[in-house]
């Protein structure tokens, strides 16, 4: 299939940044298994390539501004 045809049929795909385990653990600061447990769960979509995840940036952003918590 022509690249150009594979880009049509997901447009913006070629824009999405997807994050390695670890670099969401370092940007939540939390552990990696706490972002494999997200995964896992279903709570923070992710895509497997190979053996390992890729977590689009997007998704832990608005997982983030989903888990605010107000304490008052």
């Amino acid at each position: 299939m022509p690249a150009q045809q594979k880009e049509t049929e997901h447009p913006g795909l070629a824009q999405v940044q997807f994050l390695t385990v670890a670099e969401v653990a370092t940007l939540m600061r939390v552990s990696k298994m706490t972002v494999y447990r997200l995964v896992h769960s279903g709570e923070m979509p992710a895509v497997r390539v190979g053996k390992s995840f890729r977590v689009p940036e997007k998704a832990v952003h608005a997982y983030l501004e989903n888990a605010y918590y107000d304490a008052g």
